[in-house]
Order: C-alpha cells, then structure tokens, then sequence
C-alpha cells in the first residue's frame, strides 16, 4: 500500500484524547488517527450511496408539482410547530 504524508494540526486537548484512545487501543496515534480517518470515509461513502439509490429518479426541480397535488388539509393537532 503507497502511504503519503501530511502534517496535521490539531487542538491539544484532541491531540490528547486521541493520544490516549490510541494507547487503550495499544496502537500508535499515527495508526489510531488513520483507522478514525478511514471509518469516517466508510461512513460519508455509504451515506451517500444509500441517497443516491434512495433517490432514484427524483429530481429536485419536479417537487413544486408534487406539493402543488398534495392535498389542502390543516396539520394534525400535534403537528403544528407552537
């Protein structure tokens, strides 16, 4: 695996908290950091693709039609904002 490098600069009091994370884990920061980066990838990644696939064929310029056909009725009791 081809590795690269960048110079990261975090507060001290997250530098230190990951510091610590990473030794319970017994891991290097530079190991602990990396897997945090990956999984946050994993996860914006997956989320995008379940909306991409969520949304199918909408399309965000036909949602006035689709209000506009909604029927005209007052909101339940419980659903109106105070």
């Amino acid at each position: 695996m081809s590795k690269a490098t960048y110079p990261l600069k975090l507060p001290i009091s997250l530098k230190r908290a990951a510091q610590r994370l990473a030794k319970e884990d017994g891991v290097s920061l530079n190991q602990w950091i990396a897997v945090a980066v990956a999984e946050k990838v994993g996860v914006v990644e997956t989320a995008a693709d379940f909306f991409h696939r969520r949304a199918g064929n909408a399309r965000g310029d036909r949602m006035m039609g689709f209000l506009r056909r909604a029927p005209k009725v007052r909101p339940e009791p419980e659903d109106v904002i105070p």
